[in-house]
This record gives structure tokens, C-alpha cells and sequence, in this order.
């Protein structure tokens, strides 16, 4: 199994993510994730659980997107949990994760809403 750079603030999730999906790992991406995380993809849609995102992954980093770095919001934390967000460059509204802070100080996403476009 590959050890992966974990994330020590729930920041560091976001700049993971596109790291790793720009170099196609998918497991990568999917071990940014509690292993019971909902993740609001496709739209309309969830996938449930860190394998099942993984799947997903898999799918979506064959068409070889290219993600860039997002400014972040200021991260709320509550304990061990945190809201992060970002002001999406695609215009797909909103981006919102709530992560929770692990047994070794490191996170997780737990839930991912990855676009969220409200009704006009």
C-alpha cells in the first residue's frame, strides 16, 4: 500500500487533492477520505465510502482533467471537526468539506459537496 503525505490541517486536503488529481491517483484522492465519507458526486447524486470514491476517481482522472489550486475561505473548526471551503475558478457556485481531525492530528473529509449551483 502507498504511504501518502497526510493532511496536518484541513487545508492541506485541498492542495492533496489537486495534486494528486492532476498526476491521475486516484487511490491518492481517495485516501483523502474517511473510510464512511459522502461525497455529493455526480450531481444529484452521492457516492458513499472510500472505495466507491475511489471508483469514481478512477473514472473521472481517465478523461485527465486538470485541476488548479483554489483560494481557500477561512476554515471554521469546532474541535475536530472543520469547514472548509473555496470559491470555485468554474464557476460551479460553491464548494464546501467538512473534515474531521484524526487519531494522529492528521484529516479527512467526511462529507464533500465538490459544486453546489443554487437555483436562479
Amino acid at each position: 500500500m502507498t504511504e501518502y503525505e497526510k493532511a496536518m490541517t484541513p487545508e492541506d486536503i485541498t492542495r492533496l487533492f489537486v495534486e494528486r488529481s492532476n498526476a491521475g491517483d486516484a487511490a491518492g484522492v481517495a485516501a483523502l477520505y474517511e473510510e464512511d465519507a459522502v461525497l455529493a458526486y455526480p450531481p444529484g447524486g452521492q457516492t458513499v465510502g472510500r472505495a466507491a470514491i475511489e471508483e469514481l476517481w478512477t473514472k473521472v482522472l481517465a478523461g485527465q482533467p486538470h485541476f488548479e489550486p483554489e483560494a481557500p475561505l477561512p476554515t471554521l473548526i469546532q474541535g475536530d471537526l472543520a469547514l472548509t471551503a473555496t470559491p470555485p475558478k468554474d464557476a460551479a457556485g460553491a464548494r464546501a468539506q467538512v473534515a474531521r481531525r484524526q487519531a494522529d492530528g492528521s484529516w479527512l473529509r467526511v462529507l464533500d459537496r465538490p459544486e453546489f449551483t443554487p437555483a436562479t
